[in-house]
């Protein structure tokens, strides 16, 4: 974490979009001057998601640690404050339907005044949960169509992620934020070698991002 921001000013600084994803608890929240410079300085290319799994405390507070829900609230308001590019992330946990958790999102963020669309699928992002165990479908080109979803709106087709493991001499640059540890999305050392097609060859691929409708990485719409 102390090194981040200035890795996002420099991948900001080359002309790169960049989403950072964030519990927006106190780690974050001892960077604010450098969050608010950068902001002022790069507007929208900048994109801060928050991850909170349900609009629920009990729910959220269940899976991440009691007074963890409070904690992604303050640091949530402060990062609205800042009228930057923000979204939300939350999880299929409750069993409730897309519509009502978008409702009960809706519900919270206008209580507390986060300029955030809870019924915009790219300002607040409802993930479904991964199973190792699942048995997705196959994905074919005709899924493409029957799904109505692009290739090209899978995060994979343009978004990277630059991991140096622990032990490792050198970072490398992934597909896939999910798949850190499958040497099939590992595409080389530089965003150079990382310029090509990835094959969706996971359970994950079709589960979460495909079927599942979990829209990781598009640019959203200026507002």
């Amino acid at each position: 974490m102390p090194r981040s921001p200035a890795m996002l000013e420099e991948a900001l600084a080359r002309g790169f979009e960049t989403l950072t994803l964030t519990n927006a608890m106190r780690p974050m929240m001892r960077w604010k001057d450098r969050i608010a410079t950068l902001t002022s300085r790069y507007g929208e290319a900048m994109r801060v998601r928050v991850s909170l799994d349900h609009y629920r405390t009990d729910i959220h507070d269940r899976e991440r640690g009691a007074g963890s829900f409070a904690k992604t609230m303050e640091g949530l308001q402060w990062l609205a404050s800042q009228e930057m590019a923000l979204e939300l992330a939350g999880r299929r946990l409750s069993g409730e339907t897309e519509h009502e958790l978008r409702s009960g999102f809706d519900r919270l963020l206008r209580a507390h005044a986060i300029p955030i669309d809870a019924h915009d699928p790219h300002q607040l992002v409802i993930f479904p949960e991964m199973a190792d165990a699942a048995d997705p479908p196959e994905i074919t080109p005709a899924c493409w169509n029957i799904l109505n979803v692009s290739p090209a709106d899978i995060m994979c087709a343009t978004g990277r992620m630059v991991v140096k493991r622990k032990g490792s001499d050198r970072p490398v640059v992934i597909a896939c934020t999910l798949l850190p540890y499958d040497a099939r999305f590992e595409l080389g050392m530089t965003l150079a070698e990382a310029h090509k097609p990835v094959n969706l060859a996971h359970r994950h691929c079709a589960t979460f991002c495909v079927l599942g409708g979990a829209a990781c990485g598009q640019a959203r719409q200026s507002r």
